[in-house]
């Protein structure tokens, strides 16, 4: 088999036989209702489009009304919201494809004029962070956290574990939990933003465990074959810093085997350390490289055992028919960045395929 066609072989994810070798990233649209934090019917299509890859991680969804971070972005709490993911789901199997949805609490990282009653967001710790919440009157200063009591934490983890279970009655194939880009779970993770003194802090060992502990519950719920974790070693992303991030991220991934994970994600940008090389070894699963790919970059991983599958981001997006583009080495199109996070059709399901326009 020619190097050139291993994106296109089958490939085991977990519990499923992924039909090919892409995996389109999970990416922030900020196209949901506000108000009910829902899809709607365009969000169904722009997945139904990208349909062609092996496998789909949506955008992050929050866990609960608290954990939102942005304006525009989807839940998995309410009747609602789950209804209109189930449509989705739908959607997308409709197409042959499959699709994970990326649970996303973004603790520090959001607004109280975000989130219910005025509240303020939850982290580790009360460490404000650098940059400004995206809300509806625009971008405003982060603010400094509140840090989560040690009994609250329970409840939080409680927040992925019925996420989880509403993502498989919307029909989901699993879930990812989103342990990157700054969010609460590398929140925990890191030492910069985790100065916490119980169990939850300190330590490798005790920073890793809200992971690890969000994580079995995931797995309880939806098995561990249909789990996955996305992690950015030294992204450092909304403030995110730790001190020993190779000891960090390679006792994580250690620990990470009792729990029979379907995969593990990890995109690399800028980090001097290949944290591919250091972490795929130590994961019995799949293992899904991102970060910065073109054609050559995928074909080259995957030829190289580096990987078992490759993830798309801006690619995908700009692209729904991605897979048929590379068979056939055409053109791709051009991503359009200011589109990236605004409302409506414009950037979103209008991209044209090869046969023709978008929607």
């Amino acid at each position: 088999m020619s190097q050139s066609q291993l994106l296109f072989t089958p490939v085991a994810v977990g519990r499923h036989l992924l039909r090919n070798r892409f995996v389109m990233a999970p990416m922030t649209r900020s196209r949901a209702i506000d108000e009910t934090g829902a899809p709607d019917d365009l969000v169904a299509a722009y997945y139904a489009q990208r349909a062609s890859a092996g496998l789909i991680i949506s955008e992050g969804v929050f866990p609960s009304a608290m954990g939102k971070g942005y304006v525009r972005t989807p839940g998995i709490e309410t009747e609602a919201q789950i209804a209109a993911w189930r449509r989705i789901a739908a959607a997308v199997h409709e197409q042959g494809g499959k699709i994970f949805m990326q649970i996303m609490h973004c603790g520090r990282i959001s607004h109280p004029t975000l989130l219910p009653d005025g509240a303020t967001p939850v982290a580790p710790s009360a460490i404000k962070p650098e940059g400004q919440a995206w809300t509806s009157a625009g971008q405003v200063d982060y603010v400094t956290p509140r840090a989560l009591r040690t009994e609250e934490i329970a409840g939080v983890i409680g927040e992925y574990r019925r996420a989880t279970r509403q993502a498989l009655a919307a029909g989901f194939d699993g879930v990812e939990l989103h342990a990157a880009s700054g969010y609460l779970p590398e929140q925990f993770l890191s030492s910069g933003s985790n100065r916490r003194d119980d169990q939850y802090g300190g330590s490798v060992e005790n920073r890793a465990r809200f992971i690890l502990e969000t994580l079995a519950a995931m797995a309880d719920e939806a098995g561990g074959d249909r789990v996955g974790i996305k992690i950015s070693p030294e992204m450092n992303y909304n403030s995110i810093t730790d001190a020993a991030p190779r000891e960090t991220y390679t006792y994580l991934v250690e620990q990470l085997r009792p729990l029979g994970l379907a995969y593990l994600h990890v995109t690399q940008f800028g980090a001097e350390t290949d944290y591919h090389a250091l972490l795929r070894p130590r994961f019995p699963g799949a293992y899904l490289l991102g970060g910065g790919l073109d054609q050559v970059k995928a074909e080259t991983a995957l030829a190289e055992n580096r990987a078992d599958a490759c993830v798309f981001g801006a690619s995908f997006l700009a692209n729904p028919d991605l897979p048929e583009r590379f068979r056939q080495h055409a053109p791709l199109n051009t991503p359009d960045s200011a589109t990236f996070f605004t409302s409506g059709a414009k950037g979103y399901t209008d991209y044209p395929s090869l046969g023709g326009s978008g929607a």
